[in-house]
């Protein structure tokens, strides 16, 4: 048994991209573009995936479509050193953030927060200084996305069950 781990050529880089592009694309199609039978583009795909290079497939969604109307970046400080491990089990603890992240600079951490109006935020951000070990934190209200393709304008989560119907 070989235990290398299986070779990224263009080809694979270009039916990576194309799947980034658009997840749906047929593997016929993928392969006429990148000069592949489909059954040749299926094998590479199921390697690609058992070699956790492509980690799944989702659907893009507007955030506001699904009651997210507000968004903002919160970084977040810590008293002394909090390990990820800590920050992590913190975050996965609110619904309400999308991406979170250790950073280098004056902040511990970055998280980023989806929430339908600007009061449920503040409750959000209430309940995140609510941690102990949490100094202090600094936010910043997103106004609009200038890449609006880009998957940070999109959301993969629904919103809460308590979220208002918007339609």
């Amino acid at each position: 048994m070989n235990s290398r781990p299986a070779p990224f050529d263009d080809l694979d880089r270009k039916i990576v991209t194309t799947l980034m592009a658009n997840a749906r694309t047929s593997f016929a199609e993928i392969g006429a573009s990148v000069g592949l039978s489909a059954t040749a583009v299926k094998r590479r795909v199921d390697r690609l995936r058992e070699t956790g290079v492509i980690t799944g497939f989702t659907a893009t969604v507007r955030p506001s479509a699904l009651g997210w109307r507000t968004e903002a970046y919160v970084e977040v400080y810590c008293e002394g050193a909090a390990p990820p491990r800590r920050l992590a089990e913190v975050v996965r603890n609110h619904p309400e953030i999308a991406a979170a992240m250790t950073v280098t600079g004056g902040a511990d951490a970055l998280l980023h927060v989806r929430a339908r109006d600007v009061e449920h935020f503040e409750e959000v951000l209430e309940r995140i200084r609510q941690e102990p070990f949490i100094r202090k934190t600094i936010s910043v209200m997103v106004l609009s996305h200038l890449l609006p393709d880009s998957p940070e304008a999109g959301v993969t989560q629904p919103a809460p069950d308590d979220a208002p119907d918007m339609r």
